[in-house]
């Protein structure tokens, strides 16, 4: 259930026997007892069940992987694609960083502001979506960007292609 922010976690939250299996095929990239390396994407595997990292999820990625819970916790409060808090089903982080504003990202971002009547940090009332500020996306060239869940990019951004992936991404909800 990628996406959808579910804040009516219970505080004993259990992984998926499908989260677990994924987690397992990461866990296998490395060598035996070498399971810490597999945390980010444990993570983000545990933030697709629900939308966000509770921290009774956090603890059950720490045991999973046998390490402390303190540093599960310091990579996600460090990666910026990782939400403590609740968000709505679609989260979408713009790149403000000097690339993308000197291709438009400011006028990219009011935009989405405007369009969706929320600045950065907030959600809409109705769930749908959360907008971000984020950091170098790595694809300085195809500025301005910006990420949908942290898996869809959409690039050389202009108000049509924001009015159109609002649209699309509001017409999904039903789905």
């Amino acid at each position: 259930m990628s996406a959808a922010a579910n804040p009516a976690v219970s505080p004993g939250y259990r992984l998926s026997e499908q989260a677990l299996r994924l987690i397992d095929r990461e866990i296998a990239k490395y060598p035996a007892g070498e399971q810490q390396s597999a945390v980010i994407a444990a993570l983000a595997i545990a933030q697709d069940e629900i939308g966000w990292l509770p921290s009774t999820l956090m603890e059950e990625v720490a045991r999973y992987l046998q390490m402390a819970p303190v540093a599960v916790y310091e990579v996600a409060t460090f990666y910026h694609m990782f939400q403590l808090a609740p968000v709505g089903r679609h989260k979408i982080t713009i790149c403000t960083n000097l690339p993308c504003a000197l291709s438009g990202a400011n006028s990219a971002a009011r935009r989405l502001q405007e369009k969706l009547g929320i600045g950065f940090g907030q959600t809409t009332a109705d769930g749908r979506f959360t907008l971000q500020e984020g950091e170098c996306m790595g694809a300085c060239g195809d500025a301005p960007v910006l990420l949908v869940n942290n898996k869809q990019m959409c690039s050389f951004l202009d108000e049509a292609k924001i009015d159109a992936l609002l649209q699309t991404l509001a017409a999904e909800q039903g789905k």
